[in-house]
């Protein structure tokens, strides 16, 4: 049996704002990066650089959202999989967890070679 719903823009705008919701609402460390992101994005708007430059530390910070939303969605196929210990299990929300910690890392260095060199 085929488990994909036909395309309906409605309906998967709802399931879409539904995933968002139930990530919002589990994952402590997405409300984090939102909190940080609101000051990011207040920080974009005042800093006196080009807009290319702010485009790219705007578009480096939704990436870690972006991120950490796929790193989420890993860790509960992976738990659905399997609630005992695995060490493939654990490999997998490791390197989703290496995702995340590797758009953070050029979120910042977007941020410092922005400050320091533009």
């Amino acid at each position: 049996m085929n488990n994909k719903p036909k395309y309906n823009i409605f309906k998967n705008t709802k399931y879409a704002l539904d995933g968002f919701k139930h990530a919002f609402n589990t994952e402590s460390s997405l409300k984090l990066e939102l909190l940080c992101a609101i000051f990011i994005i207040i920080a974009i708007v005042l800093i006196d650089v080009s807009l290319v430059y702010k485009l790219v530390l705007f578009v480096t910070g939704i990436l870690v959202l972006i991120v950490e939303l796929v790193n989420s969605a890993i860790e509960n196929v992976v738990d659905l999989v399997t609630k005992e210990y695995d060490p493939l299990a654990k490999i997998a929300k490791d390197i989703g967890s290496t995702a995340v910690m590797f758009t953070i890392v050029l979120h910042i260095i977007s941020w410092i070679t922005i400050l320091l060199w533009a």
